[in-house]
Order: C-alpha cells, then structure tokens, then sequence
C-alpha cells in the first residue's frame, strides 16, 4: 500500500514538473481531474499553486508524512526544503526572504515545543506585514488520550487559539475543508496592503488521511489583488486645502509608501514639506534629498524630531505609528490637523483631528497632487519652511560626522582603542552601497545606531526589523541569500547578544550555501538597555557579564566558515569586509566595538517614549497635546 501510494505520488510530482501547471498537467492527463491522495499532499499541491517552492523547517514526529510528500516532490524538482537547527530561525530566515524578494515560503515544524518556536519567530512577519505560510504538527483529532508534547490541558483547540491571536489560523481537522482553509490562508499571506503569517495546523492522524476522488479544481490559483486609491471626494478637496494653508508640513513616511517615492518627492515640493520616516521605511524618500530629514522618533535624528516638534501639520502616507515612531504619540505637539493615507481604515483613522484618505498610497497621492496643481496654477507655495529646517539637517550631519571623525576611543573593559558602533556601521554600509549588498541590522544598539548612520538612496538597501525588534533576526536572515530563487550577498549587523540568541546560520548557512558576511559588533553587553538604565535611573543593572567569547573560534569550528578578525581601524575593517566579499560562501567578522560614556561613542536618542521613569512625563505630554 505505501509502496503504491509512493509510486503514484512520484508520477503526480513527474507530471506536475513536466506540465508547469496543475491545470495544465490535468489537461493533458498526467493527473486525473479527480484522484485519491492524502492530506498532505494535496496541501502541498495547494502551496505549489500559490506560489511556494521553500521550505524551511524541522521535521518531528507530528510531521512524518508531510516530510514524506515534500521529499518525493523535491526530487522531482518541484520545490526545496532547507532542514534547519531552529524553528525561530526557521522563521526569520522565510520572513527575510519575503521581504527582500517577495517569493513566499512555508515554515514547517512538529508539534509542541518546535512549533511554540516558530510560533515566537513569526512575530516579525506579524509586526512588518511579511506572508509567511506555517505549518505545524498538532494533537490528534479522535482525542485517544493526551498526545505528546501537546499544550497538557486536556482541551481541544489549544494551539489553534494560541495561532489565532498572532493572524490567520486553521485547523485542518476535517481534511476535505483544506481549499477553504487555503484561500483564507491566501487572504492573509498575499494580503494586498497588510500581509501577515498563516497558520495552517496538521493533526498527526489527518495528515496521511486520503481524500477519496478530491477535484484538484477545488484548490486556489493566486490572485493578484491591488488597493485603489481613496476615493474621489470632498476629503481630498479637504486635504489640498490643508496642506496648502498649512505653514510647516511634516510627512511622516511607512513601509506602506513604498511604490510612492516619485509622488512623495513631488508633493513634498509641491506644498513646501520636509519628510521625516521610520527605520522600516528608509530609502522611500532618499536620504540625501534637500527635503529629508531622516528618521524621526525617540530613536531618531535630531533634525527629524526639531521638524515633528515644530510642524503645524502632519502627513502621514503607509504608517502604523508604533510607539517608538511617534515618541508614545508626543512628537507632533505644535500639530492642529493630521492627514493619514493609508490602505488600513483603522490606521488612517489613529490619530484626532484627521483627515482619513483610505487607499493605496501611490494612487491616493496621484490624486491628491493633481488638486494640490490645480489649486496653485503654477504659483509656488516658496520654501520657508524648507528653509528653517536646513541648518536642523546641517547641524546633524555635523554631528554625525564628528562621530566618523572620530572613528576609535579608547574602550575601558579592553583599554586600548576599538571603533565604535557608529563608525563601524557606516564603513560596513559605504562599503555595502557600491556592491549593492543588502543590509540586515539585529534589534539593540546595532540597531537603533544604524537608525541615524546608513542613508539609503531608495528601498532594499537596508532591512531593518524594527517591528518586533527581534533579537537574532539579521543572522537568521542570510539564510534568506540561499532559499532565494536568484541567490544573493548580504551582510548582517549584529551585537553579540543577538547573535548568540540564534547562532545557528554558522552551520545552517554553511549547509544550504548562503551568501554572505556576519559582522558581529562585540561590547560584551545589551547596550541598548544599558544606555536605557542609565539614562533613566543612574545605574546598568544586569545588562553585562564582560565575559570575553572568542566568536573566531566558533565561527572557525564549522567548515565552510570564514572567520576574520576586524581588527580597531577603519582601514582593518574595510579589509575583512573585502576578504568576506571574496569567499564564496559564509563569513563571519569579529569587531570588537567600544563602549563606554564617550557621547562620540554612539548615536544617541533624541525622542521621548513611554518607558520607565520617563512614562509619567511622557503620559502627561500626550494628554496635553490631545492628538
């Protein structure tokens, strides 16, 4: 019996492979119209025909048969699996791909203690809107007794309640339901502003169930869904009125305007705004345009937070105004009226006083510029605002550069001079820029000081998971250099906290043939919270052992990995990264980085935020703004 039901599997595989198309493939006869197989493999079927060819998991028990039908169509050229040390990892590697690529990919995992991994990793596609299928083993459906490593309640549908409240979620308890189960999937995971993960749960018992004479017609094609632009009425009448009788226009930018650089450059000149963005965002309006002022927020540039202090105005085009972006919602207190375009009814209505414009970005501006010209006749509104906020930009670009002057300081753990995170970001991302190297920044002080170092000149130059602010999602994130269909280089910035939260792309990367370089910026600590502590209470607490780790060994104790030391200059670093770049395969770079109360030795913050001692303030602000 499982010998037939191989043999007609591999023939499915061999047909599908040779067709190009299920329909196609039916068409000709290779595969019947109607056919018995098992769950599992008409859910792979499913995926193939919306577009998934990776997979990245772990195999256990609660995923037997799923293994079984995913190895057949492998050989047959159908789709790859990447087998993985850790399902978090798992599940940053499908995000990263998604994001950089937009080839959708499946995480696979057993039941219970694997899937609560990927479960925690899919946290980032949920916060930065990247489809992501999951796939996890689940307890049996005939409830013979407590199955193992199954949430222990002894309740029905423990799993599926847990995956509800992160996206979209089914239960594939009844085998035949999977094409319902599939298009609501699809609702989610190819959503057409807000893409998110679905979560699609195998019982250990339905798995290898076969669907007796199943329609392949029944599974979903993709479907190509678009936004279209708010709609043509009084509130886009409203809002050229607004932003033309406004003094100081502020336009905050989202990952939602991506698509929409060439209409925001126009509007921006158009009603005399300056443009301020969050760390997900960069690129959209480039860094280097008269009227950028970078990011904005408690993390953000001086520049940005002087314009969203003073503005009168605030255009907000694809934001979600997570707490950081807008400093707890105090960052605009001069503000009387808001203008929010955005595909998501909910968040174009989040702040007061607002003018909602719900619909996709490029188009609703499109819209909105044609009345902002016929308003003005081809008069100027001038540039007196742009005016006053260029000696803000000016005034941060010298105090940054004052930083990459200043490139090493004597570290007082080591006492001898290292560089410090803020030059060492911008060698890495001068030296990315030329080579078209995607960035991958960790969350922490690599983080939050990239935030106001890498100026990116349009979208894809850096990834910056600001959403979860996940801890070991740039390592994982090379992974992505090897499930891709056209392979590519990427350097990952992260601290040592974050790398060792998940180390595994060393062997992983190694296995599957990723593409690029690890520069792991070492200060021995969590100086993101450490900064916090003392900024707030006066003491670090908890934040640093100064254990020294030798990450070259490590790196050196799996073959295929390069390790190279950064050395303390700019000129040492600038090397390693030429020697990563010349590897074909993975390397990773040991930098030890200072850390100490030098203001030279990092970027600083220069927003307010609604944590600890600072959340009374904070609170009271916002109230009084009233936004």
């Amino acid at each position: 019996m499982l010998e037939q039901q191989r043999l007609a599997r591999a023939q499915r595989a061999a047909a599908l492979a040779e067709a190009g198309s299920l329909a196609e493939a039916v068409r000709r006869g290779g595969i019947p119209a109607r056919v018995d197989l098992t769950l599992s493999e008409a859910l792979v079927l499913g995926l193939w025909q919306l577009g998934v060819r990776r997979y990245v998991g772990i195999f256990g028990h609660g995923s037997t048969d799923l293994g079984e039908v995913l190895r057949i169509y492998q050989e047959a050229g159908l789709l790859r699996v990447f087998h993985v040390r850790h399902e978090t990892a798992a599940a940053h590697a499908a995000s990263a791909l998604r994001w950089v690529t937009g080839e959708p990919a499946a995480v696979f995992t057993s039941i219970g203690p694997g899937a609560l991994h990927a479960f925690a990793g899919s946290l980032v596609a949920a916060s930065d809107g990247l489809g992501v299928w999951h796939l996890y083993g689940d307890e049996t459906t005939e409830d013979e007794g407590p199955n193992m490593q199954q949430l222990p309640r002894g309740e029905q549908g423990q799993f599926l309640r847990l995956c509800q409240t992160m996206g979209a979620a089914y239960c594939l308890h009844t085998p035949a339901a999977l094409p319902e189960a599939l298009r609501k999937g699809q609702a989610a995971v190819d959503h057409p502003y807000r893409q998110g993960p679905c979560f699609l749960l195998l019982p250990m018992n339905t798995q290898p169930a076969v669907l007796p004479a199943f329609p392949l017609a029944e599974l979903p094609l993709p479907v190509a869904w678009a936004p279209g632009p708010a709609a043509d009425g009084p509130a886009l009448d409203e809002a050229a009125d607004l932003l033309l009788s406004a003094e100081r226009v502020v336009v905050k930018v989202g990952r939602g305007a991506r698509g929409a650089s060439a209409e925001l450059l126009d509007l921006l000149d158009l009603v005399d705004g300056v443009a301020v963005w969050t760390p997900i965002a960069s690129g959209i309006v480039p860094a280097h345009h008269p009227r950028a002022l970078a990011v904005s927020g408690s993390k953000g540039s001086s520049c940005g937070n002087r314009a969203t202090d003073q503005a009168d105005l605030l255009l907000a085009v694809g934001t979600r105004f997570v707490c950081q972006s807008d400093s707890s919602r105090t960052a605009y207190p001069g503000v009387r009226r808001v203008i929010t375009i955005d595909a998501d009814p909910a968040t174009a209505n989040h702040y007061g006083r607002n003018v909602p414009l719900v619909g996709d970005a490029r188009t609703t501006l499109l819209l909105l510029n044609a009345r902002l010209r016929q308003r003005l006749a081809g008069a100027s509104k001038g540039e007196r605002w742009l005016a006053q906020c260029r000696p803000w930009r000016a005034e941060w670009d010298a105090w940054r550069q004052a930083r990459y002057d200043c490139p090493t300081l004597v570290d007082p753990l080591l006492g001898r001079p290292l560089l410090t995170q803020p030059a060492a970001i911008k060698i890495a991302a001068d030296w990315a820029r030329p080579l078209d190297v995607p960035l991958f920044f960790d969350a922490g002080d690599v983080q939050a000081n990239g935030f106001q170092v890498v100026d990116a000149d349009r979208p894809g130059q850096t990834y910056t998971e600001t959403g979860a602010s996940y801890m070991g999602f740039a390592a994982s994130a090379l992974l992505a250099t090897a499930l891709a269909a056209e392979p590519f280089y990427g350097l990952a910035l992260t601290g040592d906290g974050s790398f060792t939260m998940n180390p595994q792309i060393l062997i992983d990367g190694v296995v599957h043939g990723a593409t690029g370089c690890l520069l792991l910026l070492d200060n021995r600590r969590m100086a993101a919270i450490s900064g916090l502590q003392l900024a707030q209470y006066g003491h670090e607490f908890a934040t640093s052992d100064g254990l020294a780790v030798d990450y070259l060994a490590w790196a050196r104790s799996v073959p295929g990995v390069l390790a190279l030391d950064g050395g303390d200059s700019p000129a040492s670093l600038r090397q390693a990264l030429d020697q990563a770049h010349g590897h074909r395969g993975l390397s990773l770079i040991h930098l030890p980085v200072y850390s100490g109360d030098d203001p030279l030795g990092g970027c600083g913050a220069f927003g307010s935020w609604n944590v600890g001692s600072w959340v009374a303030a904070t609170t009271a602000r916002r109230h009084d703004i009233a936004l």
